[in-house]
C-alpha cells in the first residue's frame, strides 16, 4: 500500500509537470501557432478565389499547412524577438503576393512566375487596369497585419510576465520536429502529384491547376526551382536525343499528300489583321434586334470561315496569338515568347514571303516597346515596323489610337509597300477593359448597359465598324482583287469572373467547364480574290495551324512547325499551352483532369488511347520548348531536321 501509493505521488507529480511544460511550450509558440493559422487560412481564401470551376479546401488543406509549416519551422531557430520579425514579414511578402498573384489572375487567368516579373513590361496591362482589377475583398490579404502588431505586443508582454522563454535546444527540437514533418507530407503531396500528372511539375503547363492541387506557396517554391533548372539547362549543350526526337516530330508533322487549294495565293498580296479581344460568340449574334458584329458577319459569308478555330494563348496573350500565328510555335511554358526568345533565330511567315520576294511590314497603334515588339519583329523578319510613333495619334478611343484613325493610316503606308507585299496589323481598340466611352459610339446593349459585358459589346461593335470600312474600302479600290485578307481575334475578352455574363448572352444555363472552354473559340477567315472558296470549315483548329495553312496557300515550305494545315492534313487537334487538348472527339480538360465526349458533352472516362494522347501533347509542348529554349532554328537544326 505504501508503494502504491508512492508511485501515485510520483505520477501526481510528473504529469503536473508535463502539462506545464506542454504549456510554457504552447504559450512559447503563440505567436507562431496564431500567424500560421491566419496564413494557411489566407492561402485557403485566394485558393477559392483562382477556383472558378471547382474547389476541394479538404484537399488543399494539407499541402498549404505543411508547406507553411516547412517554412515556419525554420523561424523556430530564431529568438523570440527575431522569430516574431522574421514572421511578421513571411506574413506580409505572402501576402503582398496573393494580392498580386489574384489581380493577376483576373486580367490574364494565370498565375504569376519569375518568367513574367522577369519579363517586367508585360505586367504593364496589368497595372494600367489595376483599378478594375481590385475588389474590396482582397483586403483580406491584409486585415491580419493591422491586427497582429497589438496582439505580438500582447503576447510578448504576457510571455514575459509568466517567464514564458523557450531554450536553444527546446528550439532546435521545434524546428527539426515541425522542418522534417513538413518537408515529408508535403513533399508526398507533391509527389503523389507528379505520378497522377506526369511532367506537370516539370513543364508548368497549368499552373491554375497546380495551385488548386498543391497551394500558393508550393507553386511559387515549384516555380523557381525552374525557372533555376531552366536557365542552367538552356546553358547546355542540347543533347543528342533531344535533337533526335524534334528531328523525328518535325518531319512526321510535315504537310501530307493533299492538295486542296495549294498554291491558291501564290504571288498575292496578303494583309492579315489580328482583332483585339475579338470573340466568337458576338458573330452573328444580335441584342436589341441589332448586330453586334455586322461587317464581319457580312464579310465571313463570302469568305472561307472556320468556325471551330480557338485562341491557345499563354501568360503572353495578344502576343502569344502574334507569335503562334507567324511561327506555328508554342508559346513560352512561362513569362512571354516574345521576350524570352526576342534572340533566337526563327523561321516565321514574314521570313519565308521574304524570301518569295515580298514587302513585309507589321502595324500596331500602341508604344514600340510594349510586348518587345520593336525586338521581337526584328526577329521575325518584318522589313518595318510601324508603331505609335509612326502614327499621328489624332483620335484616342481606349487604350491609345483609335482603330479608325490606325486603319485609315495604315491603308496609306500599304500603299507605298512594294508588291507582293505582307502586311500585319494588330488592333487595339477593342482592348479590355473596354473603357472607350463615347469614342465607341452609341450602340445600345439594353439589359448589358452598365455591365462588363455591356461595355465589350460597345468595344468591338465600333472594331466592327472600322473594319468593314477599311475592308470596303480596299475593296472599292479593287486591292482585293490581287490579295487575301486573313482576320482572327487574338484572346479571350470576358475574364471568367464575369462567366454568368457570357453565359446569359450565349443562352446556356447550368454551364460545364466545357461550355466554357467552347466559348473559347475566336472568329478566323480567309478572304479570296472574287469571293472565292467562300464556306465553313468545322475543323477543330486554333492559332497554331495558321502559318502551315497559308505555307499550303502561299505554296512554300515550312519544316519547322507544330501545327496543321487545316485544309489538308485530317487532323483535328488542338493543344493548349496548359496541357488541355481536343482530337475533335474528346475535349480534355486538364484543370480538372476530365475528359469530355464532345458529341455527348458529358464526362468520360480516360481510356488507353485518351492517356497517349495526353501524353502525346505534353510531349508535343516539351518537343517546342525544347527547340525554342536551345534556339535549335539557328544552332544546329539542319543536323536537327535533315537525315
Amino acid at each position: 500500500m505504501i508503494r502504491r501509493t508512492t508511485k501515485y505521488r510520483r505520477l501526481n507529480g510528473i504529469i503536473p509537470a508535463m502539462m506545464y511544460k506542454l504549456m510554457e511550450i504552447i504559450f512559447g509558440c503563440l505567436d507562431v501557432i496564431v500567424i500560421t493559422g491566419l496564413i494557411i487560412a489566407k492561402n485557403l481564401y485566394y485558393g477559392s478565389m483562382i477556383a472558378t470551376d471547382y474547389f476541394d479546401p479538404q484537399a488543399l488543406r494539407i499541402p498549404i499547412a505543411f508547406s507553411v509549416l516547412t517554412f515556419v519551422g525554420i523561424m523556430m531557430l530564431l529568438k523570440e524577438e527575431k522569430r516574431v520579425k522574421a514572421l511578421f514579414i513571411f506574413d506580409l511578402v505572402l501576402s503582398v503576393i496573393l494580392f498580386a498573384d489574384t489581380a493577376y489572375f483576373r486580367y490574364f487567368k494565370d498565375i504569376t512566375s519569375i518568367g513574367a516579373v522577369r519579363n517586367g513590361a508585360m505586367l504593364g496591362g496589368v497595372i494600367s487596369c489595376l483599378p478594375s482589377l481590385i475588389k474590396f475583398s482582397d483586403l483580406t490579404y491584409f486585415i491580419d497585419l493591422l491586427v497582429l502588431v497589438p496582439l505580438i505586443k500582447m503576447f510578448a508582454a504576457y510571455k514575459k510576465r509568466k517567464k514564458y522563454k523557450l531554450s536553444g535546444a527546446l528550439r532546435f527540437i521545434l524546428f527539426f520536429l515541425a522542418f522534417s514533418t513538413g518537408v515529408m507530407i508535403n513533399g508526398k503531396c507533391i509527389y503523389s502529384l507528379s505520378v497522377e500528372q506526369p511532367m506537370l511539375l516539370t513543364t508548368m503547363s497549368n499552373k491554375i491547376y497546380l495551385t488548386k492541387i498543391l497551394g500558393n506557396l508550393n507553386y511559387h517554391a515549384i516555380d523557381i526551382y525552374n525557372y533555376a533548372r531552366n536557365t542552367v539547362e538552356a546553358n547546355k549543350p542540347v543533347s543528342a536525343q533531344t535533337k533526335q526526337d524534334i528531328r523525328t516530330y518535325l518531319q512526321g508533322n510535315q504537310p501530307g499528300t493533299g492538295s486542296v487549294l495549294t498554291g491558291t495565293a501564290e504571288g498575292k498580296n496578303l494583309i492579315m489583321i489580328q482583332v483585339e479581344a475579338l470573340q466568337q460568340f458576338a458573330i452573328n449574334r444580335t441584342v436589341n434586334g441589332q448586330e453586334i458584329t455586322p461587317n464581319l458577319n457580312r464579310w465571313i459569308n463570302k469568305s472561307l470561315y472556320f468556325d471551330n478555330y480557338y485562341y491557345q494563348v499563354s501568360a503572353g496573350n495578344t502576343s502569344d496569338a502574334e507569335f503562334m500565328s507567324n511561327n506555328s510555335l508554342y508559346p513560352a511554358a512561362s513569362g512571354a515568347a516574345y521576350y524570352k526568345y526576342s534572340a533566337n533565330t526563327l523561321d516565321s511567315l514574314p521570313i519565308k514571303l521574304s524570301t518569295e520576294g515580298y514587302s513585309t511590314a507589321a502595324f500596331h497603334g500602341y508604344i514600340e516597346s510594349f510586348w518587345n515588339r520593336n525586338a521581337m519583329y526584328q526577329t521575325e523578319g518584318f522589313g518595318s515596323f510601324y508603331g505609335e510613333s509612326s502614327f499621328n495619334c489624332d483620335e484616342k478611343v481606349g487604350l491609345g489610337l483609335s482603330d479608325k484613325s490606325f486603319f485609315e493610316q495604315s491603308k496609306l503606308k500599304v500603299q507605298g509597300m512594294q508588291e507582293p507585299y505582307y502586311a500585319f496589323m494588330v488592333t487595339l481598340s477593342s482592348h479590355y477593359p473596354f473603357d472607350g466611352g463615347a469614342g465607341y459610339g452609341d450602340f445600345d446593349t439594353g439589359e448589358y448597359e452598365g455591365t462588363l459585358m455591356g461595355d465589350y459589346l460597345e468595344a468591338i461593335h465600333y472594331t466592327d465598324q472600322q473594319l468593314g470600312m477599311y475592308l470596303d474600302e480596299l475593296e472599292e479600290e479593287g486591292t482585293l482583287d490581287d490579295t487575301i485578307v486573313v482576320v482572327y481575334g487574338d484572346h479571350s475578352a470576358i475574364p471568367k469572373d464575369y462567366a454568368d455574363q457570357l453565359y446569359k448572352i450565349a443562352g446556356l444555363e447550368n454551364a460545364t467547364e466545357l461550355d466554357w472552354q467552347n466559348l473559347q473559340k475566336v472568329p478566323m477567315f480567309i478572304h479570296f480574290p472574287g469571293n472565292a472558296n467562300s464556306g465553313v470549315n468545322h475543323t477543330y483548329s486554333g492559332q497554331m495551324d495558321l502559318y502551315p495553312t497559308l505555307a499550303n496557300l502561299f505554296n512554300f515550305e515550312c519544316k519547322y512547325t507544330f501545327g496543321k494545315d487545316i485544309l489538308n492534313s485530317g487532323s483535328q487537334k488542338v493543344i493548349f499551352r496548359n496541357g488541355s487538348f481536343t482530337d475533335g472527339n474528346v475535349f480534355y480538360m486538364s484543370g480538372s483532369n476530365t475528359y469530355y465526349d464532345l458529341a455527348t458533352k458529358q464526362i468520360v472516362q480516360e481510356t488507353d488511347q485518351m492517356k497517349s494522347e495526353k501524353e502525346e501533347a505534353m510531349k508535343e509542348l516539351n518537343l517546342s520548348d525544347d527547340l525554342l529554349n536551345h534556339d535549335l532554328i539557328g544552332k544546329g537544326i539542319e543536323e536537327a531536321t535533315q537525315q
